[in-house]
């Protein structure tokens, strides 16, 4: 890649809900001095928008246009910069070409997707070209999948340098969170859903755990995830499935097989959401999987997708926002070595999972590959946020995203 790229990073989608969002923390965090960022769109007057909403009174945040439609205006945005943030979804109606572009013109690349199907389509497609180009695409930098993927990478190197062993198993437990969710990601699997029904080839990326692997043939121990009420000895409580578990469990174990199985081809991860002990806990469960089943269930037909969508934010839109009250989660990792020692570890986030600390991660990680090349060691290829910036950007979480990771005793 060219050094001479007038922009570090440039935000596509920042007049919508997260794209502001991801503005702002850039504009709070990175002045023009530190890094050279500008916003991209197609209405000069929604971008004048974000201007005021993020506070820039003077205007030193560029803004450039670009139509996603409009393969030239997209391939000069493209080679204006050394980043792109994309956070305009469904990704598989609005993100193929620019990841084709980037793939093209060597420029890195980072996204908020939760489409499995649609990220395998982009890897098997693009895959060469963007190893040939030297652009590094890192799909799923938001809560999809940062928190998981990010997290596992934390846990597996403090067992290491306790024990000298990764952990041959690893347990992601939602402990508490509370946030709301953006439109862009309820359209993106409704979105998911419908392709489901509509074609077998994926169904069977959906049903396949290691759908993401670099060969999805790969056989491992991990198997669907969980779909009823769960008593967890190890944490005390009941538990009950994950929404966002079918993405982060395929990221995460495409992370290990990137890294050459760094923790073993037998490596296995699960995720759950952890509902409370006694009898309000397995209540809860319950009713947390049964709401699950009738969504999935639900999104499956044309009239249930249509009911979901009037009832869920529309695209482009989010939560109310509380200044005061901003959300937050934190999550459980537990796992063990093949010897049987234990580690726990804490992940914690200081925002609203689903608008503000996806945020910041989404902003963080494209200035990791703006601003900490020489401490990333991959070259061109498709990357997990793991494999592709491990130390750098669990280093930029904690000082500039709000994210905390601790051990346990």
């Amino acid at each position: 890649m060219s050094n001479n790229r007038e922009f570090d990073v440039v935000v596509w989608g920042a007049t919508g809900f997260t794209g502001k969002w991801v503005a702002k923390h850039l504009y709070d965090q990175y002045p023009q001095d530190r890094l050279r960022w500008a916003i991209a769109g197609r209405s000069p007057e929604k971008m004048e928008s974000v201007r005021e909403f993020i506070g820039d009174t003077k205007g030193e945040v560029k803004g450039l246009l670009a139509d996603s439609n409009d393969e030239n205006s997209l391939k000069e945005l493209v080679a204006s910069c050394k980043v792109i943030i994309s956070t305009v979804g469904p990704y598989a109606y609005y993100g193929s070409l620019l990841v084709k572009l980037c793939a093209e013109e060597g420029t890195h690349y980072v996204d908020l997707t939760g489409e499995v199907p649609w990220m395998r389509e982009m890897i098997d497609t693009h895959l060469d070209t963007a190893a040939a180009s030297g652009a590094r695409i890192v799909h799923s930098c938001g809560f999809d999948s940062i928190p998981s993927d990010i997290g596992n990478y934390y846990i597996q190197e403090e067992a290491y340098k306790k024990y000298q062993q990764y952990l041959k198993s690893v347990r992601f437990a939602v402990i508490k969170m509370k946030g709301g969710v953006s439109g862009g990601t309820v359209h993106s699997g409704l979105n998911v859903m419908e392709q489901v029904m509509k074609d077998k080839n994926i169904r069977r990326i959906m049903l396949n755990p290691y759908s993401l692997n670099p060969d999805p043939s790969f056989k491992g121990p991990d198997k669907g995830e969980q779909r009823t009420a769960k008593y967890s000895a190890e944490l005390g409580k009941w538990t009950a499935p994950f929404l966002m578990s079918a993405i982060n469990v395929r990221v995460v174990r495409r992370s290990n097989a990137l890294m050459d199985f760094k923790y073993g081809e037998d490596f296995s991860y699960t995720e759950t959401m952890a509902t409370g002990k006694g009898v309000r806990g397995s209540v809860a469960a319950t009713s947390l999987a049964t709401a699950f089943a009738a969504f999935g269930a639900m999104g499956l037909t044309g009239p249930g997708r249509k009911l979901l969508s009037m009832m869920l934010p529309a695209q482009g839109k989010g939560p109310k926002v509380d200044p005061d009250n901003p959300g937050f989660y934190v999550i459980e990792f537990n796992g063990e070595t093949a010897a049987g020692d234990k580690m726990k570890a804490l992940v914690k986030g200081d925002a609203d999972p689903g608008y503000g600390s996806t945020s910041k991660m989404l902003a963080e990680s494209a200035v990791c590959l703006a601003l900490d090349d020489n401490e990333i060691s991959v070259a061109g290829g498709f990357w997990t946020p793991a494999s592709a910036m491990g130390r750098p950007l669990l280093k930029r979480l904690r000082d500039n995203a709000g994210l905390t990771f601790e051990v346990k005793a």
